[in-house]
């Protein structure tokens, strides 16, 4: 195995989970598009990383609604909630773009679920990111774990 120095000096192992693998835009079954803002840029003048993550963060509440559950908890006794992440950044993103968010469930177990989102520049087939989200089904009343909704049983397609 080989280890990569980090700044401070330390071995640390490759994380086997980051693997680099590239999606294409017809991985993906729902979409939507925003664009980049000026306060999305960090000091190097790209867009920055944490950016990204309110972008995803969008697209999934949006895929949410159009799957009939509420983006909002208000009220809301069943739900879903994020256990995980795992992002893989490929390149950098400029101001101004324009991005399209591409998102798959890819599996799906009996109390949660993964879901695969990418984030493309308009009319560019490469995605700039990829990330990997765990979902848990939840009860906000009882504050436990429920059964996955078979609506997202139903939209699950593995790669």
């Amino acid at each position: 195995m080989r280890y990569t120095p980090s700044v401070s000096g330390v071995r640390i192992p490759p994380s086997p989970q980051m693997k680099k693998i590239k999606y294409s835009k017809n991985d993906f079954e729902h979409w939507m598009s925003l664009k980049t803002r000026w306060r999305d840029l960090d000091a190097m003048g790209h867009v920055n990383h944490a950016a990204y993550l309110t972008f995803m963060e969008t697209a999934r509440l949006d895929f949410y609604d159009s799957l009939g559950f509420s983006s909002r908890n208000s009220g809301q006794v069943n739900g879903i909630i994020l256990a995980s992440m795992n992002i893989q950044y490929h390149q950098q993103v400029s101001h101004p773009s324009d991005l399209d968010i591409g998102q798959r469930i890819v599996r799906v177990g009996s109390k949660s679920f993964d879901m695969l989102t990418s984030i493309f520049i308009k009319d560019n087939e490469s995605p700039v990111l990829s990330g990997l989200f765990t979902l848990v089904s939840f009860n906000y009343k009882s504050n436990e774990t429920i059964p996955v909704p078979d609506i997202i049983r139903d939209m699950c397609r593995e790669m």
